[in-house]
């Protein structure tokens, strides 16, 4: 299927609206290949940062989207397709930003099965959007070796005789490679859990595994949760990952075993 993406491929860029250009990828692919719980909950939160259209008047107007697309839709959006359609829009005409936020929904919505929240935020002269860290304990400083560089999930472990706690984990070292084009996607993981105090220097590890693994930004978090589920069994798990921006778009997904609403999130590298 994703041989006929636009991917990996050389493409003309558009000069009018498209919304053909959307590529949906179904996410039971890969979900079919993971032990997922019966119950779980996330979105996967887009950040748009070459976005553009023209007033009636034929003037430009630049802004910041962002979108977010539930985990239970049927498809996901490939990454360049929809670079693609938001590029379609740059040299149309649009009364204000509602109008081009209304064809978004329809066309989103179409791609996905589900409905998608959007968020268009015209630039003023005055924007400021402040990073910081993903709150947590870093372990990355952890004085360890490394040898695995593929999925390994039986290094996952809890403390022996490891008490109950709810705490916060983070890393930096967090990287995947897309599955068409080989090309590195880095990122921060952060990981909040109540249960048995998992191993700090074996969840790096782990991390640091998925660093030959080729698969989208959502599977891969997916891939994170589910494999933490099932080695470490806690009692709540959220796990959430903020990709670098590549092509205007940052990707930053999260999951949960039970619903959430994440303090919206920017890191140094977005």
């Amino acid at each position: 299927m994703l041989e006929h993406a636009p991917l990996g491929h050389d493409v003309v860029f558009p000069q009018a609206y498209d919304p053909l250009l959307l590529f949906p990828i179904p996410r039971s692919t890969n979900r079919n290949t993971l032990p997922t719980p019966e119950n779980w909950y996330g979105t996967d939160i887009w950040n748009a940062y070459e976005l553009s259209w023209l007033t009636p008047r034929g003037k430009p107007i630049v802004a910041v989207g962002q979108f977010i697309f539930p985990h239970s839709s049927p498809n996901l959006v490939e990454s360049k397709s929809f670079k693609l359609y938001l590029n379609s829009f740059s040299e149309e005409r649009y009364v204000d930003a509602a109008a081009v936020s209304a064809i978004m929904h329809r066309d989103l919505e179409k791609a996905i099965g589900e409905q998608v929240d959007i968020r268009l935020e015209p630039l003023t002269g005055n924007d400021r959007q402040q990073c910081q860290p993903l709150e947590g304990i870093n372990i990355d400083a952890a004085d360890i070796d490394i040898q695995h560089y593929s999925p390994t999930p039986e290094l996952l472990a809890c403390l022996a005789n490891a008490s109950v706690v709810t705490e916060t984990l983070v890393s930096d070292l967090l990287k995947s490679n897309c599955p068409v084009t080989g090309q590195p996607d880095w990122g921060s993981v952060q990981v909040r859990y109540t249960g048995r105090q998992i191993n700090r220097e074996a969840l790096l590890e782990y991390i640091v595994s998925l660093r030959r693994h080729t698969e989208f930004h959502e599977h891969c978090v997916e891939k994170m949760f589910c494999d933490i589920w099932a080695a470490c069994a806690p009692q709540a798990l959220f796990v959430r990952a903020c990709y670098t921006r590549r092509g205007g778009l940052d990707i930053n997904p999260w999951r949960s075993s039970e619903p959430a609403q994440p303090q919206p999130a920017r890191t140094i590298r977005q």
